[in-house]
């Protein structure tokens, strides 16, 4: 019975929004992180992609869909940027399953948690780009891990401010 009730709760709580958000959102995301780190330079601190793919993910609590909205934001996130190809499609993907994974079965309403699994999924996503750069590819990948912290804190913190605001948008039945 209990397992009944979880099922009928997690499907209440499913949050949907306007096609156009689901069009938008992303497609703003994708524009203002290939540009703002041309005008930011390397004080960038952000991944705005991985941050819609994590609020779409968690939201819609559906592991396929956030697997899919994942590898479709990285790809064209790889194809506006200057690196290979699928890197960022392969790590998008495995955040957005994680993240849809994460939200079926915990609270995700609480902004603390959100924090938090924005940092540790931003961190998660950042060690699939280098193990894929350095081990898969062969690749000379410079990074420092202190680099990478400040990234997973600057997602978190866009994320604290622009997931109450994206809330706003969902449709209400």
């Amino acid at each position: 019975m209990s397992v009944l009730s979880a099922s009928i709760r997690r499907d209440i709580e499913i949050r949907r929004y306007p096609f156009l958000v689901y069009l938008l959102v992303p497609l703003t995301s994708l524009v203002l992180q290939a540009w703002l780190p041309r005008v930011a330079g390397r004080y960038a601190w952000f991944d705005l992609p991985l941050v819609v793919t994590v609020y779409f993910a968690l939201g819609r609590r559906s592991p396929i869909q956030g697997t899919i909205m994942g590898a479709i934001i990285g790809l064209f996130e790889d194809a506006l940027s200057h690196r290979a190809i699928g890197v960022n499609g392969i790590a998008k993907t495995l955040v957005g399953f994680i993240a849809a994974s994460m939200g079926v079965r915990i609270d995700v309403e609480n902004h603390v948690i959100r924090l938090l699994l924005t940092f540790l999924l931003s961190l998660l996503s950042s060690a699939v780009c280098i193990f894929v750069y350095r081990v898969l590819l062969g690749l000379e990948y410079e990074w420092q891990w202190f680099t990478e912290v400040f990234i997973a804190l600057g997602n978190s913190m866009v994320a604290v401010i622009f997931f109450p605001m994206l809330d706003r948008l969902q449709v209400r039945e």
